[in-house]
């Protein structure tokens, strides 16, 4: 569907995002940045994800200088407090049961960068998710699959975890990851992918 006009760097580990780029027809390379992910004290959702999506893409352009950097970084976040990937089963059921009947956040930051042409673009996208009634019965077989051990929030929307979600106001692919649209939109006016 696109092309890629120009040396493009996903500073991802993300095989969700990787896929997406790779459905788009882009050609790209991986190179992965090894951060400290915590939130500082004071730091809201947003300005989390966007820091460290501009910290992953630092951390790139110092092995390389060339080419356009896309970093990103998605939490879920449930009455303002980052829910990050489950330490274990039971912190993964624990999750579940908090996100059960309730609407979230979901909150992906990205950033395009390239230090040598002080290329910068940041933006942080939120989603709005509500989860359906989960009887423990359903945590219980959920995190017995394995999904939620990877996941921030314990769960993946693009996986078993759809089943869990009633609704969503906002970004479908924001939730898995990478907000696509705006993405594609900052990619195109940079002219770095092209139809």
């Amino acid at each position: 569907m696109f092309r890629t006009t120009g040396r493009l760097i996903l500073a991802s580990a993300s095989p969700r995002r990787r896929l997406f780029l790779s459905d788009l027809g882009l050609e790209f390379e991986v190179i992965t940045a090894d951060l400290d992910e915590q939130p500082l004290p004071t730091e809201t959702p947003p300005e989390f994800v966007s820091r460290i999506s501009m910290e992953k893409c630092v951390s790139v352009s110092s092995v390389c200088r060339d080419g356009l950097i896309l970093g990103a970084d998605t939490v879920v976040v449930l009455d303002g407090e980052i829910l990050g990937k489950p330490a274990d089963e039971e912190s993964a059921k624990a999750m579940l049961k908090g996100l059960s009947d309730r609407w979230h956040e979901v909150w992906t930051g990205f950033c395009i960068f390239n230090q040598s042409h002080a290329v910068k673009v940041q933006r942080a996208v939120k989603t709005d998710v509500l989860f359906s009634r989960l009887t423990d019965k359903v945590c219980d077989a959920y995190v017995k699959t394995g999904e939620p051990m990877d996941k921030a929030g314990a769960y993946g929307i693009q996986g078993l975890g759809g089943v869990l979600v009633e609704s969503i106001r906002g970004s479908y692919t924001n939730v898995v990851g990478l907000p696509l649209a705006e993405v594609v939109k900052e990619l195109e006016s940079l002219g770095i992918i092209a139809l």
